[in-house]
């Protein structure tokens, strides 16, 4: 079985107490059952903070948070359990966080969640996206539509050459990544293959772009789930100017990396193209000019979006039908003088 890394997922590391933004802060933690059981039956203090912490829903056990925070946070940013008992006692989502793992069967592709703030330094830091691969004696097969995998594979490279491409700017690059994946999405559909041009494509975006509204895309935010009064305030404040940084990118390819393959699951890969060029938009939007502040948003966007599954499915849902999610509306803002 192939296992793919980004180059850089080795390197990650912790920065605990460092953390501007700790995973440990906001969240109510899952605690998988083998785990539960071990805090279940803990002796001392520690084990009756676990257990008066503990709760379930939907057949899931949850550490409830204390003051915003996971009631094993300590002061000095670190974690009681993991002080007292070593790492292998946390949590698997604990344990994992922020890796994450997408199997494919016959090979698996690993990456960083944007939601921890070190891990959005390093995505947005490291230039474009590379990769190393590694073997295992693992055996996996694939549970899918194994021609619309190889039609995904064959297809993605080009999606990153797009967001690479110098002879456009960063606001063309994510117009033309919007107009790839309907390109492809033809495919999928069952149309004949053919050459995509980037130049010919954006004149046709630039015919289909409206005026671009902003406030569409802000509202559809705001109706979503809001974890954070930080995300609550981005959202009702004016923007500035919108400021495109080589950074967004960087972004777009983090979320090519991560979401291209799942169309596998319900052939549907527009609605994840455009989930990611507004995604893009979003930060480019609501971060200041600098890239520190362009980081935090795409960082908070992350915790905010990619961390609650409902939040996910209601903008993949809304792709083609949200005021400020189609078609018109993005491009507008994309391609507008």
């Amino acid at each position: 079985m192939e296992h793919i890394y980004p180059s850089y997922y080795h390197d990650f590391r912790c920065i605990a107490s460092r953390c501007p933004d700790s995973c440990c802060h906001e969240w109510d933690v899952q605690i998988d059952d083998a785990t539960a059981e071990t805090y279940r039956t803990l002796d001392g203090t520690l084990g009756d903070t676990l257990r008066d912490a503990m709760y379930q829903e939907d057949g899931c056990t949850f550490l409830r948070n204390h003051n915003d925070r996971c009631p094993m946070w300590q002061e000095d940013g670190l974690c009681a359990v993991q002080c007292a008992m070593g790492h292998d006692t946390l949590s698997r989502v604990c344990r994992e966080f922020p890796r994450i793992t997408q199997d494919y069967g016959c090979f698996a592709e690993h990456g960083l969640e944007m939601s921890c703030p070190e891990a959005a330094r390093m995505i947005l830091t490291s230039g474009t996206l590379t990769t190393v691969r590694a073997d295992s004696p693992e055996l996996g097969a694939p549970d899918y539509d194994e021609e619309l995998m190889q039609l995904l594979m064959n297809s993605r490279p080009a999606a990153f050459s797009l967001l690479r491409d110098p002879h456009f700017s960063v606001k063309e690059r994510l117009a033309l990544l919007l107009m790839y994946g309907y390109h492809i999405q033809a495919q999928i559909d069952g149309a004949e293959p053919a050459p995509f041009d980037p130049v010919s494509a954006l004149e046709e975006a630039k015919g289909f772009a409206g005026n671009g509204d902003f406030s569409a895309v802000q509202d559809t935010f705001c109706a979503l789930e809001i974890l954070t009064d930080r995300w609550k305030t981005l959202l009702h404040t004016e923007p500035s100017p919108p400021a495109w940084h080589q950074e967004l990118c960087q972004l777009a390819e983090y979320g090519i990396y991560r979401y291209y393959f799942q169309s596998v699951s319900d052939y549907d890969l527009v609605c994840r193209i455009k989930f990611i060029v507004t995604y893009c938009i979003m930060t480019a939007y609501l971060s200041e000019s600098d890239t520190d502040s362009l980081i935090r948003c795409a960082q908070l966007f992350s915790k905010e979006i990619e961390n609650d599954s409902a939040n996910m499915d209601a903008l993949l849902d809304g792709a083609y039908c949200s005021p400020g999610l189609i078609d018109a509306n993005l491009l507008g803002l994309l391609l507008s003088r």
